[in-house]
């Protein structure tokens, strides 16, 4: 017996049998149950689980019969928190797509190998990104583009403007939303796809399809592709409603990016499966987030360390009523333990921190509500194995030894898209079965908690963003000046980590170039929390006798 389970919790299962349907199946079934209770309050907005249903039907049977998308076909989905962004995921699940979901702080560079590897055709984003994704597409072997943008706008959902439920939106957002850009000639716009109210074929998606691909980077090369059936996202909606005691009554707050597995899980694909109400936000504000909290009543707030460290910044936080919060947890950041204990001091919440990865489907450990460590992973989630072992000859290690953490469970990814090398690297053989390997390091306590203690993998993480150094690095390669660059972390007191870049210029450019250019080009290049915030210049950057780059070595000075 593993020694966590002599404190797990008595309200749980060990296990769950996941259900033998796809994930769109969930919203069919909530709708039937809660016709008329809100699925989704956006900026004042309200739209019921029928009208959800009504319209993630419509827009399945648009994407099948004029976009022409088959079972299998790759979908790419680019949108912020937003009802558009939960229709364009769930009907390209039930016109039998695989969902792509793509940061939209991605640029022009790196959205051409999200379309590119994925194979898809179709695309689905915001009007303000529609340019922007033309453009990257324009840049493909034409056998290789998009057939159809679909562009969406965001204001589509919003009350009229002096209407009563109209709400006064955060100043940064005003001139954002009420834009209306001109759409490239390959694009529809959303409103006009709706409006043609196709009916889909016949559902024929089964559990062990394939339904989302997000990409994730590693330690070489570009973002790969993590596949995901319907059944291991499934297992992990299942047992997270379970684990967080979620039900029907419950009101989430779904500001953490749905394009995450993160916010996938919790701000949309849990509250549908319980059919409860998501209270969404397309981007981060903190004196809006706790109005919202105040007014709707928020139950439930799944977030980043980062956001809660802000939202404590704020001169109102005094004022601020979260007395409706009877859950908060999160991950993808340590949560700083002054913060976790004036949370619970001044508002009486355990912050309870998690841990997974994009190839667990979000979690694969989580503190228990009911018996929270601070700074800790957490226990192995139901039907969740994971050890730590020795990263060289995977000999299992005692309470209190650093090793490697390996994971096995109904969640884990079933390999990289089109990469079966990289497949084969990330899995072993333990104990008979084949577990999933981390790449983090960490260490169990005598409990069974795990706690992390630094990372195998080369990754910088930055306020919750997972920046990998090789991706920046060869975007910066295409900067005409860089002759050289090796990126690596620089302690940030408030994003925790921040990208460096030492880089090598070309003899032309030395002199000439400045480290302000240096990171406005990346600007252009980038998504926002990939560009280096700092740049050294370098004469040369330290090598093996193989040539390699030493960045361990240029980490270890920066770290002094």
């Amino acid at each position: 017996m593993r020694p966590h389970v002599k404190f797990w919790p008595a309200r749980l299962p060990y296990e769950v049998g996941t259900p033998d349907t796809p994930l769109h199946d969930n919203l069919e079934v909530s709708a039937r149950r809660y016709p008329h209770r809100d699925a989704i309050r956006f900026l004042g907005s309200r739209i019921t689980y029928l009208e959800l249903k009504r319209r993630v039907d419509a827009m399945a049977g648009w994407l099948q019969q004029a976009a022409g998308v088959a079972r299998g076909d790759r979908v790419l989905l680019m949108l912020q928190n937003s009802p558009q962004f939960v229709i364009g995921f769930y009907a390209i699940l039930r016109a039998g797509g695989v969902v792509v979901p793509v940061n939209p702080m991605n640029r022009a560079d790196e959205l051409q190998h999200y379309l590119q590897d994925s194979g898809a055709r179709v695309a689905i984003c915001a009007d303000d990104l529609a340019a922007l994704l033309a453009e990257a597409d324009a840049a493909l072997p034409a056998d290789q583009r998009l057939r159809v943008i679909l562009a969406a706008h965001y204001a589509d959902d919003l009350p009229p403007a002096g209407s009563a439920a109209a709400e006064p939106l955060p100043e940064a957002w005003q001139a954002w939303l009420a834009a209306d850009p001109a759409l490239p000639a390959q694009a529809v716009a959303w409103r006009a796809a709706l409006s043609r109210r196709c009916i889909p074929s016949t559902d024929e998606t089964s559990a062990d399809d394939l339904a989302v691909l997000p990409y994730t980077s590693g330690t070489t090369g570009f973002p790969k592709g993590c596949m995901h059936t319907h059944r291991s996202i499934m297992h992990n909606v299942v047992s997270g409603a379970l684990w967080g005691g979620l039900s029907a009554e419950v009101v989430t707050l779904a500001v953490v990016p749905l394009f995450h597995v993160t916010g996938m899980l919790y701000g949309m694909h849990t509250p549908i499966y319980v059919g409860a109400t998501a209270v969404m936000m397309p981007r981060w504000d903190r004196e809006f987030a706790a109005a919202l909290i105040a007014r709707d009543r928020i139950t439930h707030w799944t977030n980043i360390p980062t956001m809660v460290i802000d939202l404590f910044g704020s001169p109102n936080v005094d004022r601020f009523d979260l007395s409706s919060l009877r859950m908060m947890n999160g991950g993808g950041a340590p949560m700083p333990q002054a913060i976790a204990e004036r949370l619970q001091q001044q508002f009486g919440l355990t912050y309870c921190e998690g841990y997974g990865l994009t190839e667990t489907a979000a979690p694969s450990h989580s503190n228990p509500p009911d018996r929270a460590k601070l700074q800790c992973l957490g226990i192995p989630i139901i039907g969740t194995d994971a050890r730590v072992v020795d990263p060289i000859d995977f000999r299992e290690l005692p309470p209190g030894e650093v090793g490697e953490i390996i994971i096995h469970g109904p969640q884990v990814f079933q390999g990289y898209w089109r990469n079966p090398e990289a497949t084969a690297a990330a899995f072993i053989e333990f104990d008979g079965r084949k577990f999933f390997r981390s790449g983090d390091l960490g260490r169990t306590d005598d409990e069974g908690y795990f706690f992390i203690t630094d990372r195998l993998k080369r990754m910088i993480n930055a306020s919750g963003f997972k920046v990998w150094p090789a991706e920046v690095e060869l975007l910066l390669y295409k900067n005409p000046a860089v002759q050289e660059a090796c990126v690596i972390s620089h302690k940030d007191p408030y994003r925790g980590e921040t990208v460096k870049a030492v880089i090598v210029l070309r003899q032309a450019a030395r002199g000439v170039t400045t480290a302000e250019q240096i990171i406005e080009w990346s600007r252009e290049h980038m998504a926002a929390y990939k560009v280096p915030r700092l740049v050294e210049f370098v004469e040369a950057l330290p090598k093996s006798g193989t040539g390699k780059v030493m960045w361990r070595k240029l980490q270890e000075r920066e770290n002094g």
